[in-house]
């Protein structure tokens, strides 16, 4: 991604190079929230509930 900002900040790109290198960094933005999704979903964090500790499913603040 940082190598696609920095092309993508040059001037003197064709139109059709910068729109290719916008289109991989969509495609490249969309696969990394597939995984961080993919991997929420896998994450737990524990809790102190009654004086026990238990699993629960991670959520994001952004999420509630």
């Amino acid at each position: 991604m940082e190598e696609i900002v920095t092309q993508l900040e040059r001037t003197d790109l064709p139109l059709e190079t910068s729109i290719a290198l916008f289109e991989e960094g969509m495609a490249l933005s969309q696969s990394c929230r597939q995984q961080l999704d993919a991997a929420e979903g896998k994450v737990e964090q524990l809790i102190r509930r009654d004086g026990k500790m238990v699993a629960e499913p991670f959520v994001l603040e952004h999420d509630k």
